[in-house]
């Protein structure tokens, strides 16, 4: 159970780094919709996992996250926007072998019963807009 909406980058970052496709589903509200960082639009828990659990088993099976404390601005007492700077960083099971990827992830959280989820979600990759590179922040 998440009890504020800024535990959500921490719980999130957990999952991912332990491959827990199970406590990853915990993070989402049934209902919920995530667009990963290719445009790929999943509707639901289950899609979002099943897409998950695929790059968890496969090149992304040994990668690493972190993730900045979120910057939240409370909509109302149980609505929450999210902004999630994360660093991945892959190995050797990523066909680009061992590097790293920046993504700012947009989140709408939701609290319901008194547990914040996500309800919505899109991730970027940071990018240099003129040629499309991808560039880690502060580089």
């Amino acid at each position: 159970m998440t009890s504020r909406p800024e535990d959500i980058g921490a719980r999130f970052a957990a999952a991912w780094n332990d491959h827990d496709m199970r406590a990853f589903a915990e993070l989402f509200h049934p209902d919920a919709s995530f667009v990963n960082r290719f445009a790929t639009h999943w509707r639901g828990r289950e899609e979002i996992i099943k897409g998950h659990r695929a790059i968890h088993e496969g090149v992304y099976s040994d990668s690493v996250m972190t993730v900045d404390p979120p910057e939240v601005s409370q909509l109302s007492d149980g609505l929450a926007v999210l902004h999630l700077w994360s660093r991945v960083r892959t190995g050797p099971a990523h066909p680009r072998g061992a590097h790293a990827i920046d993504s700012l992830m947009l989140v709408v959280a939701e609290c319901r019963a008194g547990d914040w989820r996500i309800r919505a979600a899109e991730n970027v990759t940071l990018t240099d807009p003129r040629t499309g590179t991808e560039v880690l922040r502060g580089s």
